[in-house]
């Protein structure tokens, strides 16, 4: 494959937040510049729900992108919104966003995070439906990287620098360490109710603006407002991990039947405040499970030249609030020093993975911080003691 001077050949597999924000922070230092999806196409799945961008990370990132106002155009301060309950409905916290709030960490739904950040990029750059098998080394290159690359579907194509950001399960991960995701202890069951401010107002104003969070022992209920007018709800089952790993696959609830999941889950939540109750209820399904994992805190690997990894493939943490952030700095962390010495991406890689690694171990430590107080027999207290900024 042919090299343009003065830009560096870049692969990047994976196409969410942060490999979408490092594609087009490098294209606009004129990068060629290939992201590889596995989805058929940006309409091919469901994204999700919300995410709150931190200013110092996620924002950050977007602002170096030339991304600021059409991050304004979607994000939602009063997204920040929070109602903290026990499971009699007495309300622990409470924050209500003010119209002139800074917006230090406003919500943006991820399909429209997605979105954003694909229509700034040129037409091509993504390569939909490419599912990538294996990466081998092609020793070919005078930096000492090159990378072949092949596809489930018998593609292939070769690479100078080559970007893990595929997630949890990543494939380039065990290229450059045998580290795994190890199960936390949680189990989250998702779903959403469409259209929530027409077919259940009441509803809609107990969830409010924001986020509506019920905490009981053992178990946890959230439901989050999206701006496509749908209000999502995650219910989270809390217990060791020796014998939470597998109840997914032992708790008996059918989720492949809507129905019967959802009548399998009404009484796991009898005694809990009725909204609860009703938003289950009002949720048509599907009912989505699943397993929480995160990678060892402070997780390093030794340099291998022309690869690197980002996000969640890199630090996969508890899902807290950070990880997306993490990954968008990332990829700002990543441009930047491929920026600073033009001459040698492997030199860039290896700055990179020096300053990620140790900004991102203090991160994995504080979310495994949060999850352990969310998760414990006094985790309503503990969470409203966090946001009132007494500590823990």
């Amino acid at each position: 494959m042919a090299h343009t001077t003065g830009t560096t050949d870049v692969a990047i597999v994976g196409g969410g937040p942060g490999g979408l924000t490092l594609a087009r922070l490098l294209t606009m230092r004129g990068t060629r510049v290939t992201v590889y999806e596995r989805d058929a196409g940006p309409a091919a799945r469901t994204q999700g729900g919300t995410l709150d961008l931190h200013a110092d990370t996620g924002q950050r990132a977007l602002r170096a992108a030339g991304l600021t106002r059409a991050f304004r155009r979607h994000a939602r301060p009063e997204g920040e919104d929070m109602l903290l309950l026990d499971r009699t409905g007495t309300v622990l916290h409470r924050d209500d966003t003010p119209d002139d709030s800074p917006a230090l960490r406003p919500e943006i739904d991820r399909a429209d995070l997605r979105d954003l950040l694909l229509d700034s990029l040129p037409p091509g750059t993504v390569a939909w439906g490419r599912t990538l098998r294996t990466a081998t080394p092609t020793g070919r290159d005078g930096d000492g990287g090159g990378w072949q690359l092949e596809f489930a579907d018998g593609g292939r194509a070769e690479h100078r620098v080559v970007i893990g950001a595929d997630g949890a399960n990543s494939r380039l991960r065990p290229l450059l360490t045998p580290a795994v995701p190890q199960h936390l202890g949680v189990n989250t069951v998702e779903g959403a109710v469409p259209d929530i401010d027409r077919v259940r107002p009441d509803l809609a104003a107990a969830v409010g603006r924001g986020s509506y969070w019920v905490m009981g022992e053992g178990r946890s209920f959230v439901a989050q407002r999206c701006s496509d007018g749908s209000v999502r709800i995650g219910l989270s089952f809390h217990g060791p991990a020796d014998r939470a790993a597998d109840w997914l696959t032992t708790c008996g609830i059918p989720f492949e039947s809507p129905d019967g999941a959802r009548a399998a889950l009404l009484p796991l939540f009898a005694d809990w405040t009725p909204e609860c109750r009703a938003l289950i209820e009002a949720c048509p399904g599907p009912f989505t499970p699943r397993a929480l994992t995160a990678l060892p805190v402070g997780l390093r690997w030794p340099h291998r030249p022309g690869l690197t990894l980002l996000g969640d493939a890199a630090h996969l943490m508890p899902p807290v609030g950070h990880g997306a952030n993490a990954a968008m700095r990332d990829a700002l962390e990543l441009a930047t020093a491929l920026d600073a010495t033009p001459g040698s991406s492997d030199a860039a890689l290896r700055a990179y993975e020096e300053e990620m690694f140790a900004r991102t171990a203090g991160v994995a430590a504080e979310s495994a911080r949060i999850l352990e107080m969310i998760t414990s027999p006094e985790g309503g207290r503990r969470v409203a003691a966090f946001f009132r900024g007494e500590g823990d």
